[in-house]
């Protein structure tokens, strides 16, 4: 074949994949066009807790994605250990100073699960106090960390993270990360024993380093009405630029699921079993940490 004839080839083969590439960008346009129209018309659905899940699947997951791709690079673990259908409780511990763990703890679920499962976080109070911020977690699936709606949650087939950490968790100073914190009274099995659905433990390294915490300044705290006020080696002292996160590498490892539906009703009630178990979780999440620490290269890489 000539030089003449290959090029003529070249250009055949060229305009179906323009064509596709207009195509893709055609529908791509369309789609968006028809979800503001959605959007301005109010035809969208929305469940009781005010989870809106197309919201959640073409914008915030978008925003979020390449936070979790490209910035933080998490890399994840065991997620085939999280049921394909049905409920389950997913329980992670807690650091980072702002929460930025439970998010991308609600990506990994959702970009990675065959069968992109949505998570469904428990938070604390002071989230449904802020505004705007309110509004965005009720949104994206997030509820109230009470026993009520998390069993009707797992009761419903979803899929529930919990980090029963708490503010002494995300909170904690810089010199004690990938220390646990108390787990609390184990309320998240008993809730877990009541709808009879598998524990799956999550260990998450990368997020303690994001914001260091060398301190905190309990009277700015009492007066803005926050838990803490962290003071790292960027923030307060670059402004605003002190709160961009630094570009850690983060792990993201799911554990093997602990079963509840062998227990009897009755279960939920015994003090002894709540402590058996909520140790159990705690520490298999605790021994995964330091496991991933030693096999971590580096912080940021």
């Amino acid at each position: 074949m000539g030089a003449e004839g290959a090029g003529e080839a070249a250009a055949e083969e060229q305009e179906p994949q323009e064509a596709a590439g207009s195509g893709g960008w055609e529908r791509r346009i369309a789609g968006g066009l028809a979800f503001l129209r959605r959007r301005v018309t109010g035809d969208y659905e929305v469940d009781e807790f005010g989870y809106d899940e197309e919201l959640t699947d073409q914008v915030l997951m978008s925003v979020l994605r390449p936070l979790a791709d490209k910035y933080f690079r998490v890399e994840v673990k065991g997620v085939e250990n999280i049921p394909s259908e049905g409920g389950a409780l997913i329980v992670a511990n807690h650091s980072g100073t702002l929460p930025l763990d439970g998010l991308m703890l609600q990506v990994a679920v959702h970009d990675h699960h065959p069968a992109n499962r949505h998570l469904r976080l428990l938070a604390a109070d002071l989230v449904f106090m802020l505004p705007v911020v309110n509004e965005l977690a009720r949104k994206a699936g997030h509820t109230l960390a009470c026993a009520d709606d998390a069993q009707r949650l797992l009761e419903g087939g979803e899929v529930v993270g919990v980090m029963p950490e708490g503010f002494k968790g995300i909170g904690k100073p810089f010199g004690e990360r990938y220390k646990l914190q108390r787990f609390g009274r184990g309320g998240f099995v008993s809730t877990a024993l009541c709808a009879g659905v598998p524990i799956v433990p999550c260990s998450i390294v990368g997020a303690e380093e994001i914001y260091p915490m060398i301190g905190n300044s309990k009277t700015l705290a009492r007066v803005l009405g926050i838990p803490y006020f962290p003071i790292t080696p960027t923030f307060p002292w670059l402004g605003p630029l002190g709160a961009v996160p630094l570009p850690t590498k983060w792990t993201i490892q799911f554990g093997e699921p602990i079963p509840t539906d062998g227990y009897p009703p009755e279960a939920a009630e015994d003090p002894m079993l709540m402590f058996n178990l909520t140790d159990q979780v705690r520490e298999q999440i605790q021994h995964t940490l330091y496991k991933l620490l030693v096999q971590r290269r580096s912080v940021f890489f």
